[in-house]
């Protein structure tokens, strides 16, 4: 999941060098964190939260093929 995660919010935003992923865990949940540059922060969220949101149903999709329950938070 964690490559998949980079390679979509490196290709979204103008500092590809700064995005960084971590992976938490949690009880029963894998939480990715994604970091960008500040100036790259609307770009990753797009309007209203639609590419946040596009993002979050793409890696969800393949989480549910594995079986595991995920979460993306933009930091």
């Amino acid at each position: 999941m964690k490559p998949m995660i980079e390679i979509i919010a490196k290709a979204l935003v103008d500092h590809p060098e700064q995005v960084a992923v971590q992976e938490v865990q949690k009880e029963r949940l894998t939480v990715y964190e994604l970091s960008v540059h500040p100036e790259d922060m609307g770009k990753v969220i797009g309007k209203q939260g639609r590419i946040a949101r596009a993002l979050r149903t793409v890696v969800t999709a393949a989480a549910v093929k594995e079986n595991k329950r995920i979460a993306i938070d933009i930091v």
